[in-house]
C-alpha cells in the first residue's frame, strides 16, 4: 500500500522524501522494524520512539512518522503530525482494511465489571451462535485463543490487527473492554462503535502516568460516548449525567431504578456444590427470569449491562438465559469442578480493596467456612501485605497464606508481613508455603459447605520467582489433586 493511501485521513508535513513509496507494515516498536516499513514515532512511559527514527531508517524503514524534530536521515520519507498516536490508529485501521466496519462493534467503559460484562456479551452471543471475538484484560480471545496483551486496551495497531483476525475466523462481533487511558491515547481511534456500555466509576487510576485528577478520568471515559451509536449506561451511577453530559449517542439505560428502560428487581442468592450465583428478575424492554453464575449484586448490574446490549441482536431470549446461567470469567470468583459438595474459586483479587470486596459477598452465602488461600506479590510496597492481612484474618474462617509471585524476594519475608496485618485480628490461619501445597491441604480438608478461595492469582499461569516465570495453572493444579485423591 502507498504511504498516501495510509495517510488519507491525516493531516501531515512532508518534510523529506514522497508519499508514493510503498509501504509493506506500520510498526511503532523499533524492535519489529522491518524493511519497507513505515515506522511511527510514539512517546511512550518509559521512553521516546524518536530516540529509535535513525536505527529504524539504519534497518530499512521505508518511512518514518514524527511528531517532533529529528536529525532527517538521508533516503528516507519524513512525515510530521500533530499526534503519533493518533496518527498510528489511523494508519492501522487503513492497512487492515477498515475491519470495524465489517463487524457489530461493542466497547465496555467503567472502573469495575468490564471484564465481567465482556464475557457475558459474549457468552450469550456465542450461545446464540454469533462468533464473538473479545479484547480486554484477559488478552485476545479468538475462537477460544487467547493472545496475551499487555494492556486492557492494546495499542491501536493491535486493535485492528485482532479484529481482522477475527472477521478471518468467521467473528461477526467484537467486544473489548476501553479503558480511559485508551481512550486519551487514541487507541479506539477509527471505530464508531455500534454500542457503548458504561458500568461505573469511582476513584482509580490517578497520578503516576495515568490521570492528574479525577475530572480528567471521568472525561476520557465520557469520550466513548461521542464515539459510539448507542449508549447504554448504568442510571444508578451519580456519574452518568456527567459521563453523557456532551454525548452525541441515542441513549439506553439499566439498573435497579424504575426509571432505567432494563430494571432489574428481586435478587436473590444461589449457592450450591460448584455454582455461586445470583437470581433476579428483569422488566422494561427485556421480561426476564434470569439466573448468573458469578456471585454478588454487582453482577446483576453486569448481567443487566449485557441483556441490555444483546436484546439489540436477533436472538431469542434463551439464549440470553444459557450465556448468562453458563457464563465463566477466568480468574474473576471463576469456579473450578470439583467432586465434593464444596466450592472452589479462583479470583484476581490481590490487594485489600478487592479482597474485602469477593470475601464480603461470599459471606453472604452463608459458606459452612470461608476459606481464604493467598500470598502477596515481591518488590511490592508491604503496606499491601498488612492490609490484606487484616481483610483475610477478619473475613475469613480460615486463612491459608502461601506464595504468590515472590520476585525478587524471600517468600518468607513477605509471609511475615502478610502475619503482621493477620495478628491484629483473630482469624485462624495456617502458613504452607508452596502454593500447590496449600491448594491441597485445602481440597483434602475441605468440609461440606465449603467455599475455598484461591486469590492473588485469577488469570495467571505462572509464578515469577527470582525473574524466572514458572508454569502454574491453578485449574490444573486442582485437576492434578483431585486425580491423586
Amino acid at each position: 500500500m502507498k504511504l498516501k493511501d495510509l495517510l488519507s485521513k491525516i493531516n501531515y508535513q512532508l518534510i523529506q522524501g514522497s508519499t508514493d513509496v510503498d509501504i509493506c507494515d506500520v510498526i511503532y516498536d523499533s524492535r519489529k522494524v522491518v524493511e519497507g516499513c513505515a515506522f511511527v514515532c510514539i512517546k511512550g512511559y518509559a521512553t521516546d520512539g524518536h530516540k529509535y527514527a535513525s536505527d529504524a531508517a539504519e534497518k530499512g524503514a521505508a518511512a518514518l512518522i514524527v511528531t517532533d524534530d529529528i536529525d532527517l536521515p538521508e533516503g528516507i520519507t519524513v512525515i510530521k503530525v500533530e499526534d503519533s498516536r493518533a496518527a498510528l490508529s489511523s494508519m492501522s485501521a487503513i492497512h487492515f482494511g477498515n475491519p470495524a466496519e465489517e463487524l457489530t462493534t461493542v466497547a465496555v467503559t467503567g472502573t469495575k465489571g468490564k471484564t465481567t460484562t465482556v464475557a457475558m456479551i459474549r457468552s450469550i452471543l456465542e450461545s446464540a451462535g454469533i462468533e464473538t471475538g473479545t479484547i480486554g484484560t484477559l488478552g485476545i480471545i479468538i475462537d477460544n485463543n487467547i493472545f496475551k496483551t499487555n494492556n486492557t486496551t492494546p495499542e491501536s495497531y493491535e486493535i485492528q490487527q485482532a479484529m481482522r483476525r477475527m472477521i478471518n475466523a468467521g467473528c461477526k462481533a467484537v467486544v473489548m473492554e476501553v479503558s480511559s487511558i485508551g481512550l486519551k491515547q487514541h487507541r479506539t481511534d477509527n471505530i464508531f462503535f455500534d454500542y457503548g456500555v458504561f458500568t461505573n466509576f469511582s476513584h482509580d487510576h490517578i497520578g503516576g502516568n495515568e490521570h492528574k485528577d479525577m475530572d480528567e478520568y471521568l472525561q476520557c471515559k465520557a469520550m466513548l460516548f461521542k464515539q459510539c451509536k448507542t449508549g447504554i449506561v448504568n442510571i444508578d451511577d451519580n456519574n452518568t449525567p456527567a459521563i453523557l453530559k456532551d454525548s452525541t449517542c441515542q441513549v439506553e439505560s439499566y439498573g435497579f431504578s424504575e426509571e432505567a428502560d432494563i430494571t432489574g428487581y428481586g435478587d436473590t442468592l444461589i449457592a450450591k456444590p460448584g455454582y455461586i450465583g445470583v437470581h433476579f428478575e428483569a422488566k422494561g424492554k427485556k421480561t426476564l427470569s434470569v439466573d448468573v453464575a458469578i456471585p454478588g449484586r454487582f453482577s446483576v448490574y453486569n448481567a443487566l449491562a449485557a441483556i441490555s446490549v444483546c436484546h439489540h441482536f436477533d436472538i431469542d431470549d434463551e439464549h440470553l438465559l444459557k450465556g448468562l446461567d453458563t457464563v465463566k470469567v477466568k480468574g474473576r470468583v471463576e469456579a473450578v469442578p470439583v467432586p465434593g459438595n464444596y466450592t472452589i474459586l479462583i479470583d484476581y483479587a490481590h490487594n485489600a480493596m478487592s479482597m474485602e470486596n469477593v470475601l464480603t459477598t461470599l459471606r453472604e452465602y452463608n459458606p459452612a467456612r470461608l476459606v481464604t488461600v493467598f500470598g502477596a506479590g515481591g518488590n511490592r510496597p508491604k503496606v499491601r501485605r498488612y492490609e490484606m492481612g487484616e481483610v483475610s484474618g477478619r473475613l475469613s474462617d480460615l486463612t491459608v497464606i502461601t506464595e504468590d509471585n515472590s520476585r525478587d524476594e524471600d517468600v518468607m519475608d513477605i509471609i511475615s508481613d502478610i502475619k503482621v496485618g493477620i495478628d491484629k485480628t483473630e482469624g485462624k490461619y495456617i502458613i504452607v508455603p508452596n502454593r500447590v501445597e496449600a491448594i491441597r491441604f485445602c481440597i483434602e480438608n475441605a468440609r461440606d459447605g465449603d467455599i475455598i478461595v484461591l486469590a492473588g492469582k485469577g488469570h495467571e499461569d505462572y509464578q515469577e520467582i527470582k525473574g524466572v516465570k514458572y508454569h502454574l495453572d491453578e485449574r490444573e493444579v486442582i485437576d492434578e489433586i483431585i486425580k491423586t485423591l
